[in-house]
């Protein structure tokens, strides 16, 4: 690569990989822009090779950005952010190859080219829920935060949210408590922790989840990163939950964001006097689902994909279910929303009758299903 005077004229001696990275690393390329480029030249890689005439009749293309995206020195920058990735223990995560970059999150249409992660993700986590608010909050939204985080972990939910001061803390540390997981999506680099006395939480959280960016180990915080990651936020999550948000806040962007992707908005409601929440109340006003526990959050999301294996296009009613063994999952799955009679979930299930007996038992105490006259059995909806 040393020869190379710009990245077009040495194509064949980088992977994909380092042409994700590097065009991440390019000067003046958002997300919208990268997108744009992408929809235009098929790839990273193919970005990287165009002549530069080609890049400049690309919208939003300048002079200074084609030079920035056609200079080799990003191939240098690339590998060594790789290497540094490897010896720190992150994760480079890319939208083009990866199977363990996030399902949801490849949906929306800016989607990062590249995640840095630290941690692990795991299919159940497709099920989750953002929980964003002030970092100024008062003991009220902090209370909320933290008991709806608990509860929506019991039920098997992922919380994300942005580490930030606040709400974000509360809906974190809710999650741990509760022994569930958790996902923290960052503005800076995921070893630049942000605010820094958040470093042990963070620490915390990717024992029991994973930290997220998609910026750059080494990138400083700036304040416009911050609406970029919100998307991210949204992005990877079935709902966005709202909680004392200010008719200025930039909960706020995230609730949009997740308007745009065709996410589940709710808020949860303040003192009617509370500026704090006029965010929130708006919100509701608008139409956006009114949360006072973890069932309206349920409810609003409704039946959920199963998150292991979709091409089994499995349904979760519930987010009880994820926690199921193995029996109880094979015997739950023979019973759907009609009733279905004892004697053929029996029949179908792959068991002895006394074990698939008692775990009707252990299901039904567990309200997932219930039973009904006449040896029948019904998922509750």
């Amino acid at each position: 690569m040393s020869d190379c005077h710009t990245l077009s004229d040495c194509n064949a001696h980088y992977s994909d990989r380092v042409a994700s990275v590097a065009l991440s690393l390019a000067t003046g390329i958002g997300p919208r822009l990268q997108a744009s480029l992408l929809s235009r030249f098929g790839s990273c890689r193919a970005v990287l090779s165009q002549p530069k005439e080609m890049l400049l009749q690309a919208e939003g293309i300048g002079e200074k950005t084609a030079d920035a995206i056609l200079d080799a020195q990003l191939l240098h920058q690339a590998d060594e952010m790789i290497l540094q990735c490897s010896r720190q223990g992150v994760e480079i995560l890319l939208h083009s190859e990866d199977a363990g970059y996030p399902r949801r999150l490849r949906e929306i249409c800016d989607a990062p080219q590249v995640m840095y992660r630290r941690g692990m993700l795991l299919p159940q986590d497709e099920l989750a829920v953002a929980i964003v608010g002030s970092r100024r909050c008062s003991t009220y939204g902090r209370r909320h935060a933290e008991r709806l985080a608990s509860q929506l972990s019991r039920a098997g939910l992922t919380i994300v949210s942005g580490l930030a001061r606040g709400i974000d803390l509360a809906a974190h540390q809710g999650a741990l408590s509760a022994g569930g997981r958790t996902l923290a999506v960052l503005p800076g680099g995921v070893t630049t922790v942000y605010p820094p006395e958040h470093d042990k939480l963070a620490q915390e959280i990717s024992e029991q989840g994973a930290v997220l960016s998609e910026m750059p180990l080494n990138q400083r915080i700036l304040p416009g990163l911050f609406p970029q990651r919100n998307r991210v936020i949204s992005g990877l999550s079935l709902g966005v939950i709202v909680i004392e948000a200010a008719r200025n806040s930039g909960a706020l962007y995230t609730a949009r964001h997740a308007l745009e992707q065709g996410r589940e908005v709710l808020a949860l409601p303040g003192p009617v006097d509370s500026l704090a929440s006029a965010g929130c109340h708006e919100l509701i006003r608008d139409g956006v689902t009114l949360v006072r526990h973890a069932d309206d959050v349920l409810e609003a999301l409704g039946p959920l994909p199963g998150p292991a294996n979709p091409a089994k296009n499995v349904t979760v009613h519930t987010p009880r279910e994820l926690n199921l063994n193995a029996i109880e999952s094979a015997v739950l799955n023979q019973i759907t929303l009609d009733p279905v009679s004892i004697d053929e979930v029996l029949r179908t299930t792959r068991a002895e009758s006394s074990q698939v007996l008692a775990t009707l038992t252990v299901l039904e105490v567990r309200r997932l299903i219930r039973r009904l006259p006449g040896n029948f059995v019904i998922r509750y909806s």
